[in-house]
């Protein structure tokens, strides 16, 4: 097991009826006005919107409305947001909704407090060090944000995804009421779970194999999808969405790190270029990408490829054979709930192949070089790499 220091400086409120509470945390923490920041309008539909706006006026926060975030969040709105905090004066920034909204709020924040343009964070040029205060409301449970430091945007204009972490960006209060998630499509279920799951698997997979964190991470992807397929038969299975909701957390809250190496996150950065291309779901680009990944870097970590075949899907054997069938399990069950799991199911031609490499690769040089990192860690990724990842994807 390797070192680890464990801070989440996040305060979780997770239950039903919580959402009221949002307006005295903001209060407690000094704050007189914040940005509300939210997407296309389904906190309207689902009476979020409601009881944000009560709780707000209620404890006496003032508050400026910015909508329209996109499910793959844009640095033009983000641009747009920070424009009118400025103006506005605000104190804080409150996002309700998604991960992509939650990620605009974080980007939101560290960019009304820097004088150039925040995109410099994501291309290595700028260090968030300061935010202004981040809450949240979560009404999607995928991403993990509402519980780390971390945020993805991208730049429309030049077809980039990129991520950027920062302790500064820790929301100060999430708020998670699983009853809202009831109303969610099938595909915005499924596509949460298999984001969650990625981000338990780039940890799993990264070289390590500390017992305990093997264990918390096989448990954690087990109760995922087994309260992923009861939600696609009643969506409104509270117990199923509570789980479902806090295994996501989990998975991308720092528990899945301990004793680690890191992350492993060659999938999510391949994926990050296929959803800024295609403008794919997150959760949909990473059940493309991650079981052809497993299939070509496989060998590279043996032991624990046959333990996830052996813990997730109970499968017996051992070796190659073991492996394989248990990749195949793993491609088959994102197949029946209902995830595309080839590029062609996604719409994406396999002729575009060469032109998704140089967008990872891009990203290689402008986003992880800088910081002295690499494409992949249990197997360093090259051009040819990733083209060869992306044949197995097409197939």
């Amino acid at each position: 097991m390797e070192n680890f220091v464990f801070h989440n400086p996040t305060k979780l409120i997770f239950g039903k009826g919580t959402i009221p509470r949002i307006g005295e945390e903001i209060r407690n923490f000094g704050i007189k006005k914040v940005l509300f920041l939210y997407g296309g309008g389904s906190i309207k539909r689902n009476g979020v919107y409601d009881q944000v706006v009560k709780s707000l006026k209620r404890y006496g926060v003032d508050w400026v409305e910015v909508s329209g975030v996109k499910p793959n969040p844009v640095l033009s709105k983000v641009h747009e947001a920070i424009e009118i905090a400025r103006k506005e004066k605000v104190e804080a920034v409150l996002g309700v909704g998604g991960g992509s909204v939650v990620d605009s709020a974080k980007t939101v924040a560290a960019g009304v407090v820097y004088e150039g343009d925040i995109w410099d964070a994501f291309i290595g040029k700028y260090v968030i060090k300061e935010a202004l205060p981040i809450f949240d409301v979560l009404t999607i449970s995928a991403t993990g944000t509402e519980m780390n430091g971390n945020a993805v945007i991208t730049n429309e204009e030049t077809n980039e995804k990129y991520g950027v972490s920062s302790k500064a960006l820790y929301p100060k209060v999430s708020i998670v009421d699983p009853s809202v998630q009831s109303t969610l499509s099938r595909e915005q279920t499924v596509y949460g779970a298999v984001d969650a799951i990625a981000h338990i698997l780039e940890y799993y997979f990264d070289g390590s194999s500390p017992e305990i964190s093997n264990e918390i991470a096989e448990s954690t992807i087990r109760t995922i999808m087994k309260m992923t397929e009861k939600l696609l038969e009643k969506p409104d299975d509270y117990e199923a969405r509570a789980n479902f909701a806090w295994c996501a957390t989990i998975a991308l809250n720092g528990i899945m790190a301990v004793g680690r190496k890191g992350g492993e996150w060659s999938c999510h950065r391949i994926e990050h270029s296929l959803s800024a291309l295609y403008d794919i779901a997150h959760g949909a680009g990473l059940a493309i990408v991650f079981p052809a990944w497993m299939r070509y870097v496989y060998r590279e970590n043996i032991h624990q490829f046959e333990r996830f075949a052996k813990r997730i899907f109970n499968l017996e054997g051992e070796g190659e054979d073991l492996i394989l069938r248990g990749i195949d399990s793993f491609k088959n069950w994102l197949k029946k709930v209902g995830a595309p799991v080839t590029l062609r199911d996604a719409g994406i031609p396999e002729e575009d192949i060469e032109k998704i490499v140089d967008n990872v690769m891009l990203l290689v040089e402008k986003n992880l070089k800088p910081k002295g990192a690499t494409l992949g860690k249990v197997k360093v990724l090259d051009r040819e790499d990733v083209r060869e990842i992306l044949k197995i994807a097409a197939k």
